[in-house]
C-alpha cells in the first residue's frame, strides 16, 4: 500500500472539519439575520476556529508517537512532518481566527452595527467564563506564533526548543477551554460538535500523557551501555545491552536514546543488525552539535541509558517483493547507519540478498573510519557492488553516475537514500531531468522540529 502523502492526509483532515462547519452553517442552522459582512465575519470565525483547534488536536494525538499510524503514513518521519505542518496550520488558521475578531472594530466604524446578526448562545455552564475565555485565547495565540518563529528559526537551540514545546499541553487544555466556552451551544448537537467532541478528548488525553512523561512509554526499554569507541571523523560508537521491555527492530530502524534525562531523548539509527536472543543495540553518533560532541567526553561504559522504539519504516524488507528487483542504495557520510545494519542482516542470513549497488559519499575516504567496515562487509556478500565518492578526490555521486547501467536499462526498481537533504535533492532533481521516472525514491526525513 502507498503511504498517504503530507498534503493528501491534512487535505482531508481539513476537508472534514470544513464540510461538518458547512452543513452546520448552511444546512442545518443557517446564519442569522445580519448584513453580509457581518454574517461573512461570524462565520470565518467559526470555521476559523473549528480548523485551529481541530488541527490542534491533531498534533496533540501525533506527538504520542502513535506507531500504528507508520504503516499507512509511511514512518515515524512521515508523522513528525505531519505534525510539523499541522501545527503550523493551527497556527495560521488561529492568527485568521485572531484577526476576525480584531476586525469587528473597523466594520464598527465603517458600517452600522445594528445589522450584525444575533450573537449566538453559548453552553450555560460557560456563559459567566466568556470573558476569561477570550483573554485565554488572545495570550495562547501570542504564545503560539512566537513557538512558531522559534521552531522555523533553525539556529535556535534545541534544548530550549525542546523545553519550550512542552508548554504546548498547556496550551491545548487553554484552547479547548476557549472553545467549550465560546462556540455556539448548537454546535454541540450537531456535525461540528459530532466530529469536536471525540477529537478534543482525544486530545486532552493526549496532553495528559505529555504533561505525565509518558509519551512512548509502552515502548520504552532501559538498559546501560557496554561499550564506547572513538572513531575517526568525530564518530562515537555506542552499544547498549538492553532489559526484557525492548521489544526487538528490525535493521534500518531508528529510536529515541535518553543519554540524560536532562536533555531529553534524540533519535539515532541503530547500526547494528537484529540478532536473536539478544538485547544489544548499536548507534553509530557523530559529533554535529554541542550536545553529540558533549557525549564523547561525558558517556561512560556501565552508564544507564533509555531506549523508545523501535520506530520507521527505513527496512530492508518492509514489503514482501522488497527484493524481488535490483536496488541503489545510496550513503551521505553518517547516513550509512542503516545500510551497515542492512549489510549486517544480509550476512546473517535475515532476507534475500538482492543485487545492490551502494554508493558511499564522504569526504576524505583515507580517513573515514566506515569505508574498510563497508568493503568487508560487501565483499562477503553476491551481489552488492560498492562505491566509495571522496569530495577530497573530487569524486562526488551524481544524477548521471547513477543514471548508467541498470537504472538505465530500468532493471533498477528502488533507490534507497539516507543522507544530506541538499545531496537528495540534487539527485532527485538530476534524475528527472535524465528523464528517469521508473524508480521508488526511499528516503527518512530526520527533522524533529
Amino acid at each position: 500500500m502507498k503511504p498517504i502523502g503530507t498534503g493528501a492526509a491534512l487535505g482531508g483532515f481539513l476537508l472534514v472539519l470544513t464540510l461538518a462547519w458547512g452543513l452546520d452553517a448552511f444546512i442545518l442552522q443557517p446564519p442569522g439575520v445580519g448584513a453580509w459582512y457581518w454574517v461573512a465575519r461570524q462565520q470565518g470565525l467559526y470555521l476559523t476556529g473549528v480548523w485551529s483547534i481541530g488541527l490542534m488536536a491533531l498534533i496533540m494525538l501525533l506527538a504520542l508517537r502513535p506507531a500504528w499510524l507508520e504503516r499507512p503514513l509511511g514512518g515515524m518521519d512521515k508523522i513528525y512532518r505531519l505534525h510539523k505542518w499541522a501545527g503550523i496550520l493551527a497556527v495560521s488558521a488561529g492568527a485568521m481566527h485572531w484577526l476576525l475578531k480584531l476586525a469587528s472594530g473597523p466594520l464598527k466604524s465603517l458600517a452600522d452595527a445594528a445589522n450584525r446578526p444575533a450573537r449566538d448562545v453559548v453552553l450555560p455552564l460557560f456563559e459567566s467564563s466568556r470573558g476569561l475565555a477570550k483573554d485565554l485565547g488572545e495570550w495562547s495565540i501570542y504564545l503560539l506564533l512566537a513557538m512558531l518563529a522559534i521552531t522555523l528559526w533553525r539556529r535556535f537551540p534545541y534544548r530550549g526548543w525542546r523545553l519550550l514545546h512542552r508548554a504546548m499541553p498547556v496550551l491545548f487544555l487553554a484552547l479547548v477551554f476557549h472553545t467549550a466556552a465560546l462556540a455556539p451551544a448548537r454546535y454541540w448537537s450537531g456535525p461540528a460538535g459530532l466530529l469536536l467532541i471525540p477529537l478534543l478528548s482525544a486530545g486532552l488525553y493526549a496532553a495528559l500523557m505529555a504533561l505525565l512523561g509518558r509519551v512512548g512509554s509502552g515502548r520504552r526499554a532501559q538498559g546501560r551501555i557496554v561499550s564506547l569507541t572513538h572513531q575517526p571523523g568525530g564518530i562515537l560508537e555506542v552499544s547498549c545491552e538492553l532489559d526484557g521491555n525492548w521489544r526487538g527492530h528490525q535493521a534500518g530502524q531508528f529510536a529515541f536514546v535518553t543519554f540524560d534525562r536532562k536533555e531529553g531523548a534524540h533519535p539515532y539509527t541503530i547500526a547494528s543488525a537484529p540478532h536473536q536472543g539478544e538485547r544489544r543495540v548499536t548507534f553509530q553518533i557523530k559529533a554535529l552539535g554541542d550536545y553529540t560532541r558533549k557525549l564523547a567526553r561525558t558517556l561512560r561504559i556501565g552508564q544507564p541509558v533509555g531506549v523508545e522504539g523501535p520506530y520507521g519504516r527505513f527496512q530492508l524488507t518492509p514489503d514482501a517483493d522488497a527484493t524481488s528487483q535490483a536496488q541503489v542504495w545510496v550513503a551521505g557520510g553518517i547516513g550509512v547507519t542503516p545500510f551497515l545494519a542492512w549489510l549486517e542482516a544480509l550476512q546473517d542470513g535475515q532476507a534475500p540478498t538482492p543485487r545492490v549497488w551502494l554508493h558511499y559519499c564522504v569526504r576524505d575516504a583515507s580517513t573515514d573510519p566506515f569505508v574498510p567496515l563497508l568493503k568487508e562487509r560487501c565483499a562477503a556478500l553476491d551481489g552488492v557492488t560498492l562505491t566509495v565518492h571522496s569530495a577530497r578526490d573530487g569524486d562526488t555521486l551524481t544524477a548521471g553516475t547513477l543514471a548508467q547501467g541498470a537504472v538505465a536499462a530500468g532493471r533498477v526498481a528502488d533507490v534507497w537514500f539516507c543522507g544530506p537533504a541538499g545531496l537528495s535533492d540534487a539527485l532527485r532533481r538530476g534524475l528527472r531531468k535524465l528523464g528517469v521516472q521508473s524508480v521508488r525514491w526511499h528516503q527518512e526525513a530526520f527533522e524533529m522540529r
